[in-house]
C-alpha cells in the first residue's frame, strides 16, 4: 500500500504505517497542479485542509481507495464526487474540541483585556501607559455560542469558572440538549442582540457560508466581541471591517479568513493582506486553532489510524 501524507500531521500516522510495510510518501502542500500529477499511484491521501480535492484531482487519483482527513471539517473536499469514484471520505471530528475551545477562551480574554496591542506598545514604543487600556471583566457577562456541538460545549465547560451566562443556538440540537450543555435556547436573533460575546463553533457550507453579514452587526450590541475559530468565509469580512470602523465592536478574534478559500495550499511563507489588519482590536493567528498543539494533532492522528484500520484491514 502506498501512503501520501500532504499536511503536518500526527508523527503517529507514518509510523503506524510504515510499521505494516506501507510506502509512506511526505509532500507538504503541494498546490492543486503538483497533487493532481503525483497522486495516480497512492492508495491513501492523509491530509488536512489544503488544497481543494475537485474532480480534476480524483480522476488523476486512479488507484485511490480513501483520503483521510486530520480535521474537523470535509467542506474542501468534492465529496459527491469521490463517493461515485468508491473513494471513502473521514474526517475527525471532535478530537479537537478542547484544543479549538482553548484557544478561543485566549482570545476571548485577549480582547476584553487588550492584551496585545498593550503588549505591542510597550515592546515597539517603549511606552509604560497603563490607563489607556482599561479592559472589561467576563464574570456576569453573556456569552453566545452559535452551534452547540463539541467544540461549542468544550467553551461553555472552560468559562464556567468566569461566571458567565450562556445562550446558544443551534437548529440541530435538541431542546433538552441545550440545558445538559450548559446554555440557554434562542434564536439567533436573540443571541445576536444579547450577547457581550459571540463565538462562532459551526462548519462552512452553503447555509452558513457569509452567515454574519451587516444585518447580523446591525443587531449586535455595542461593544461586543465576536470569535471565529470554524471557517473563514462565515463572517463577512467587509461587515467586519465596516463595524470596526465604526467603533461599534469591541473587537473581532480569528483563527480563519477567507483568503484560505482561494484554492491555493497556503504553505508557510504565503503572504496575506486585509483591511482588517489596520485595528488593532482585530486579532488573527494563521488557523492554528485546531491542529496548533502536539496533543492535538496526536488526538487527530489517534482518529486517522482507526479510519486507516477500518479501511485497510490493518490492526492496531
Amino acid at each position: 500500500m502506498r501512503a501520501l501524507i500532504i499536511d503536518q500531521v500526527s508523527q503517529n500516522i507514518r509510523a503506524f504505517l510504515e510499521e505494516r510495510g506501507a510506502q509512506v510518501d511526505h509532500v507538504f502542500l503541494p498546490s492543486h497542479d503538483e497533487l493532481k500529477e503525483i497522486i495516480e499511484s497512492y492508495d491513501l491521501l492523509v491530509m488536512r485542509v489544503d488544497p481543494f480535492i475537485d474532480q480534476e484531482i480524483l480522476d488523476a487519483a486512479k488507484n485511490l481507495k480513501a483520503i483521510t482527513v486530520a480535521a474537523v471539517g470535509t467542506n474542501h473536499i468534492d465529496l459527491e464526487y469521490a463517493e461515485k469514484k468508491g473513494i471513502r471520505v473521514t474526517n475527525a471530528p471532535g478530537m479537537n474540541s478542547n484544543t479549538v475551545a482553548e484557544l478561543t477562551v485566549s482570545k476571548m480574554l485577549d480582547l476584553a483585556r487588550n492584551t496585545i496591542p498593550a503588549n505591542n506598545t510597550v515592546k515597539e514604543q517603549h511606552c509604560w501607559n497603563k490607563y489607556v487600556w482599561t479592559g472589561i471583566e467576563l464574570k456576569g457577562k453573556v456569552l453566545g455560542i452559535i452551534g452547540l456541538g463539541k467544540i461549542g460545549t468544550r467553551v461553555v465547560e472552560l468559562l464556567r469558572g468566569f461566571d458567565m451566562k450562556v445562550i446558544a443556538y443551534d437548529p440541530f440540537l435538541e431542546d433538552k440538549e441545550f440545558a445538559r450543555r450548559g446554555a440557554n435556547k434562542v434564536t439567533l436573533e436573540e443571541l445576536l442582540e444579547k450577547s457581550d460575546v459571540i463565538s462562532l463553533h459551526l462548519p462552512l457550507n452553503n447555509e452558513t457560508r457569509g452567515m454574519i453579514s451587516y444585518a447580523e452587526f446591525d443587531r449586535m450590541k455595542e461593544g461586543a466581541i465576536l470569535l471565529n475559530m470554524a471557517r473563514g468565509g462565515i463572517m463577512d469580512e467587509d461587515a467586519a471591517y465596516s463595524n470596526l470602523k465604526s467603533g461599534k465592536m469591541r473587537g473581532i478574534g480569528v483563527d480563519v479568513m477567507s483568503c484560505e478559500l482561494a484554492g491555493g495550499a497556503m504553505k508557510g511563507e504565503s503572504h496575506v493582506e486585509s483591511p482588517l489588519f489596520e485595528f488593532e482590536n482585530f486579532i488573527v493567528s494563521p488557523h492554528i486553532a485546531g491542529g496548533g498543539t502536539i496533543d492535538g494533532l496526536d488526538l487527530l492522528g489517534d482518529c486517522v489510524i482507526d479510519h486507516i484500520c477500518e479501511i485497510f484491514g490493518y490492526r492496531r
